[in-house]
């Protein structure tokens, strides 16, 4: 694309899946801030109630579809009211995950386990995906898919196995994905996060009280993520600024990826080695 880029989000549609979870929401607040329609929707009903209460304190445009992501059918009635109210859909974020605190040796995981996880992280992300194709390309501008994923889908996790395969089967479906639906002008990538300041995903949940004054020395760039960054990111994906992005997951995690293992101690100075600083207090169960 040659010239300014276009910025602005007028006239587009947008989806937001997950709605309960405050990520959800900012980057709707972003999308309607930049002109665009948005629909929320989330994905059990307590993030329907937590989502209804949240947007009724404010004065958003944000549309709260309580259908919720379950079943095929109560898809296809989301997709059909975006067809009959504004015929088009021109962005898609998958926010939809969850490690459901499933942490285990994977040989003394169970089956249930197994297909709870695949059904949280996988399946609801295929089968909202493949219902908004149809949707997306009725308006013949391509589009843009995004889906959140999880920097444990790039590096191994002890105890968590099967959800860490779960995140790399997201990044793959979206490399994948991409090169399907590109002639098509359909863009498709992921955001994969590391710890940010949102209710599912806490800097402080895991981390001992102990260790809460070196949180910070986990991310080279020297803090946390917020829900902000990952609205920022979501715009920037969402918008002709990303106009040739795509099959890519941009790593939003202060640089924790890059640095490898590699934390900073207390006096400033860099190690690789198990500090009492480090980040996780990441025990066996």
């Amino acid at each position: 694309m040659d010239g300014v880029p276009n910025i602005r989000m007028d006239g587009k549609v947008a989806l937001i899946t997950g709605g309960g979870q405050i990520i959800s929401r900012r980057i709707a607040d972003a999308y309607t801030a930049m002109g665009a329609y948005v629909y929320i929707a989330p994905i059990n009903e307590s993030q329907d109630n937590d989502t209804s209460a949240a947007l009724s304190r404010s004065e958003s445009k944000i549309s709260i579809i309580r259908a919720i992501f379950r079943k095929k059918p109560q898809v296809k009635s989301i997709m059909d009211r975006i067809i009959k109210e504004y015929g088009r859909l021109d962005v898609l974020v998958n926010y939809m995950g969850d490690s459901l605190e499933a942490k285990n040796e994977f040989e003394h995981m169970t089956e249930e386990e197994w297909d709870d996880l695949y059904k949280t992280n996988l399946r609801y992300l295929f089968m909202t995906t493949r219902a908004a194709l149809p949707v997306m390309r009725a308006s013949g501008q391509g589009g843009s898919i995004i889906n959140i994923t999880s920097m444990e889908g790039s590096r191994g996790m002890p105890y968590g196995v099967v959800y860490a395969a779960f995140k790399m089967g997201v990044v793959g479906f979206t490399k994948s994905l991409a090169i399907e639906l590109g002639p098509e002008g359909i863009r498709v990538n992921a955001i994969a996060l590391d710890n940010t300041k949102i209710t599912q995903i806490s800097t402080s949940g895991p981390v001992a009280s102990k260790k809460l004054g070196h949180i910070n020395n986990c991310w080279p760039l020297g803090r946390g993520g917020t829900s902000g960054d990952v609205a920022s990111c979501a715009t920037f994906l969402a918008t002709d600024l990303s106009a040739w992005v795509s099959g890519t997951a941009i790593h939003l995690n202060g640089g924790a990826l890059a640095a490898g293992g590699f934390y900073r101690s207390a006096d400033g100075s860099w190690t690789n080695k198990p500090v009492i600083e480090r980040c996780d207090d990441y025990r066996q169960p």
